[in-house]
């Protein structure tokens, strides 16, 4: 397994950053990317990245710098890629009304297109795991906006190796078992010493790290106090274009 931060993020492209998009590919080539912000499709294209290699995208949340870039995909993949493999959405409850209002916001009458490529929808719940584009995924409930959601993080198994990712989230104690013994963790630090409701900060998440136990943290979706700190962090902080190689 390979991870790639195309897109480390917050909704407002704080530091001129992509927003959320993570390709994770495997050792046999299959792709899935995880999440697809607004900036997504430019992200794919400055990384020079095949758009039809994608197997399948797997969302946290609903809010537009994790699904925004989906219209554009999609459109992509119809008008300029000529997509013809099948593609699985995956994600919350609910994901293919999600995605069904999200096409039709950017583009009305999208939704209804006519795809030369199967797509298959696949809800991935904290009760119910899932195999997506060959990874093992298990969904623990986070706790963000539950207006975008359900919001989740995901354990994502592949060719031995464990990849835990937080989406966006305040702090939980479902983040334990989220991180335990996995080989990375890549966790939201939103600011660096302002409590929110509904993103981590890291004297927060500092004071906790010890209760996670993944072998590698790195910090992402940070926003402009963060960014102004993040040399005193004690862990490493994602960059776009970063490679975890598990």
């Amino acid at each position: 397994m390979k991870i790639t931060v195309l897109g480390s993020g917050d909704a407002f492209g704080s530091g001129g950053r992509f927003s959320t998009c993570l390709h994770l590919a495997g050792n046999d080539g299959t792709v899935m990317l995880v999440d697809c912000g607004a900036t997504s499709l430019l992200a794919l294209q400055r990384a020079g990245i095949d758009r039809n290699s994608v197997s399948a995208i797997l969302f946290t949340h609903f809010h537009a710098d994790h699904i925004g870039g989906l219209p554009f995909f999609m459109l992509d993949a119809l008008f300029n890629s000529r997509r013809t493999a099948p593609l699985t959405i995956a994600g919350p409850k609910r994901v293919q009304d999600w995605v069904k209002a999200v096409m039709e916001a950017a583009f009305p009458g999208s939704s209804g297109n006519a795809y030369p490529f199967a797509i298959t929808y696949l809800e991935i719940t904290p009760d119910q795991p899932g195999t997506v584009a060959g990874n093992g995924v298990t969904a623990f409930p986070m706790v963000h906006d539950q207006r975008a959601g359900p919001c989740q993080g995901y354990r994502i198994a592949r060719d031995g190796k464990i990849f835990a990712y937080s989406g966006d989230t305040t702090w939980t104690e479902d983040l334990v078992p989220l991180a335990a013994g996995a080989d990375v963790l890549l966790v939201e630090c939103y600011t660096w010493d302002i409590p929110l409701k509904n993103h981590l900060d890291w004297m927060t998440l500092s004071r906790r790290l010890p209760d996670l136990t993944a072998k590698r943290i790195v910090l992402t979706h940070m926003g402009p106090q963060m960014l102004a700190n993040r040399d005193k962090a004690t862990v490493a902080c994602a960059e776009d274009g970063l490679v975890i190689d598990p």
